[in-house]
């Protein structure tokens, strides 16, 4: 696409979407979102711009292996913080009978491990959703 309006526009709002992705999943325990609609709204924000710029600045800006490891880290965390319920004796994802500090109610830093696996989620959503759309078009062109 060689609309300059459009690529001033997502040069724009790029940084308000993204900021947007994360302030929902950072946020999700107090409010509504989590880890899969701020990865999804993070996601978009790639999208939008591999649409504006084309496939090769996308890939550019989010390389397959840098998705790849993303998506990885994302998963590996979200296991590590399950298993670490169990390696305390508890079941997996046990957060507050594990002992770890809860905070107070309302705050950000408010429920424990719970943050930490949203944020993994997130991560794992958007290089996933990046990823695939990434996929296609290289199948289509």
């Amino acid at each position: 696409m060689d609309d300059l309006f459009v690529k001033l526009t997502t040069r724009m709002i790029l940084p308000f979407i993204q900021l947007y992705g994360l302030y929902v999943i950072i946020h999700g325990h107090v409010s509504p979102g989590g880890g899969f609609s701020g990865g999804a709204i993070y996601a978009a924000s790639i999208v939008l711009y591999t649409l504006a710029f084309g496939l090769k600045k996308g890939k550019e800006r989010m390389p397959h292996e840098l998705s790849s490891k993303i998506e990885t880290g994302g998963i590996l965390v979200y296991i590590l913080v399950g298993l670490s319920g169990i390696f305390l004796g508890y079941t997996f994802l046990t957060n507050i009978e594990a002992g770890f500090p809860i905070g107070a109610f309302g705050k950000v830093l408010s429920a424990g491990l719970i943050p930490v696996v949203t944020f993994a989620i997130g991560l794992k959503v958007m290089s996933t959703i990046v990823t695939l759309f990434h996929t296609i078009l290289e199948e289509d062109s």
